[in-house]
């Protein structure tokens, strides 16, 4: 299989201690995530974690801040991620989203029963991106053009 080349956007959404997260079945394996997927051709990096977070998860955010690029390559499909994580405040939660069919539920859970999860996390950078948030790494919006 060739290498491809994939632009997502993850979404860190802290309140009150807690981290927005979803949970899904990946290669029949329940792994779990920030609010995060593709960006669409056309698409901003902001207005694709604004989509992605209401469809996974039903939430409506505020973007604060950019935290990292990562690059992952998925040992399993040899694809390579690219990955734009961004910090959001939760603003609404919209009862009339119905979320991804693929999204089995989305949560708010503590660092520690992330950090937990271990193996469960879809790939390391879920870890990295809520340690990097914790410590301050998050870049001004301007940053994106």
């Amino acid at each position: 299989m060739p290498d491809t080349i994939h632009l997502t956007i993850a979404v860190v959404v802290e309140r009150d201690d807690r981290y927005l997260m979803v949970r899904e079945i990946r290669d029949g394996l329940e792994v779990y995530n920030q609010p995060a997927g593709h960006v669409e051709p056309g698409e901003t990096l902001i207005q694709a974690a604004l989509r992605e977070t209401l469809e996974e998860t039903a939430w409506h955010i505020a973007p604060t801040g950019v935290i990292s690029f990562s690059t992952y390559t998925s040992p399993i499909n040899h694809v390579t991620y690219y990955r734009l994580a961004m910090a959001a405040k939760a603003k609404e939660f919209d009862d009339a989203v119905t979320i991804d069919s693929d999204i089995e539920e989305a949560l708010w859970l503590s660092y520690e029963e992330i950090k937990a999860l271990g193996s469960k996390l879809r790939s390391p950078m879920v870890l990295q991106a809520i340690e990097d948030f914790q410590a301050g790494k998050t870049y001004s919006l301007d940053l994106l053009k």
